[in-house]
């Protein structure tokens, strides 16, 4: 038995919207905070970094567990667990005496948010069909989009006026109001897998299952690629900017250019997918891609190289990805409906890291101007492009 396929209400998809954007809200938002922390503990900043760290080992790895769990249980229990976890984590942080206290605050508050990036992305699944789910996935990539920017300003603003405590308060409040939402709102989630002797045989066997189903790794192969051209850009940036004369007050600016483009693409999807499909939206967004990362090379070899000719052909990488990335989604936790969860596990855990991964191979390059930082992020994409190539040979 599973639960009924509805139409995106206002409602609903809101509250599945605040459910994958908080992880990336409480990632985010104490950023313009970790600035201070070396200072107000009087600790190094190689230290201070570990609080991010210890959140993403967290909020990636547990992905792979909250999946395969949700699968079993049901959505709606895993999701309220995880933001239990994180709203006491949010708590602590809020009330950390020192930075050993803060630190692991993060860990258990990264370990908690994972579930609302896996669950979320399987209740779109579980919730709505055909077109309508790949409609709600970008209304998903939309949301994400805006979050981290957004998350930032407000947090920078809220450490100036607040102090650095009121940022992991307001998370807290907010891990509050998404616990009662989806106590309210959600529907329960009846599971269709045939449930196992054990339950860590019974996760096992459903990784196994869908490593065994090409399409499934394939989309995995298209969100992975996209997710490490965007980071591998996060981490070269501001060194290629600053080499073009771009002061840390302005790299913010130059780079909104993605997710804000990446944002209309999705928008773009939401309003014509029943039109023209998940297949051929793909098609566009891989193309779209290909060409401003082409623009990006070809400008950095020539005379025009500077700042502009850098990120305005990266107005055509947002949009591509906007197009290419909720029919991905889409594929990954549609193959298999009954692992939805576990799907989402998957693709989540396999974007960060591979993005982690494109983060930290840029820093192995020279970055005086753009070119090996176009080079780099030409072959990700290419490979990207490569594995739906392979897609739609192995089913068109």
């Amino acid at each position: 038995m599973q639960i009924e396929k509805n139409q995106p209400s206002g409602r609903l998809v809101a509250v599945l919207l605040g459910q994958l954007a908080f992880g990336l809200l409480a990632m985010t938002i104490c950023l313009p905070s970790m600035q201070a922390w070396g200072d107000i503990f009087d600790v190094s900043q190689p230290a201070v970094q570990l609080t991010f760290s210890g959140y993403i080992l967290t909020y990636g790895t547990l992905q792979l567990f909250y999946g395969p769990l949700s699968d079993r249980v049901g959505r709606r229990k895993v999701l309220l667990a995880g933001l239990s976890i994180a709203m006491i984590g949010s708590f602590v942080a809020a009330v950390a005496p020192d930075l050993v206290w803060l630190t692991w605050a993060r860990v258990l508050q990264g370990a908690g948010s994972a579930a609302g990036m896996v669950v979320g992305r399987a209740m779109v699944q579980d919730l709505f069909d055909g077109p309508d789910r790949t409609r709600v996935m970008a209304y998903v990539g939309m949301a994400m989009g805006l979050c981290p920017p957004f998350a930032t300003i407000i947090g920078g603003q809220m450490h100036v006026h607040f102090g650095w405590r009121a940022n992991f308060i307001l998370v807290t409040i907010v891990a509050i109001g998404l616990l009662i939402a989806a106590w309210r709102v959600l529907p329960v989630h009846v599971p269709v897998t045939t449930v196992q002797p054990h339950w860590g045989r019974n996760m096992v066997d459903a990784y196994v299952t869908l490593f065994r189903a090409p399409s499934f790794l394939l989309y995995v192969a298209i969100l992975a690629m996209a997710t490490a051209t965007f980071y591998t850009f996060l981490g070269g940036a501001p060194i290629v900017l600053g080499s073009y004369g771009v002061g840390p007050d302005g790299i913010g600016f130059f780079i909104m250019v993605i997710p804000m483009s990446y944002i209309a693409g999705s928008f773009f999807t939401s309003r014509v997918i029943r039109r023209f499909g998940n297949r051929r939206m793909m098609d566009w967004g891989q193309k779209l891609t290909l060409t401003g990362m082409v623009l990006v090379v070809a400008l950095a070899l020539s005379p025009l190289a500077s700042p502009l000719a850098l990120v305005l052909p990266l107005i055509l990488l947002g949009l591509g990805h906007g197009l290419l990335v909720p029919p991905a989604l889409t594929g990954t936790v549609g193959l298999i409906p009954a692992l939805a969860g576990t799907a989402a596990a998957v693709a989540g855990v396999s974007q960060q890291l591979m993005g982690a991964l494109g983060g930290y191979v840029v820093g192995l390059v020279p970055l005086n101007g753009a070119l090996n930082l176009g080079w780099l992020m030409l072959l990700l994409s290419s490979l990207g492009y490569l594995a739906q190539r392979r897609l739609l040979k192995s089913a068109p």
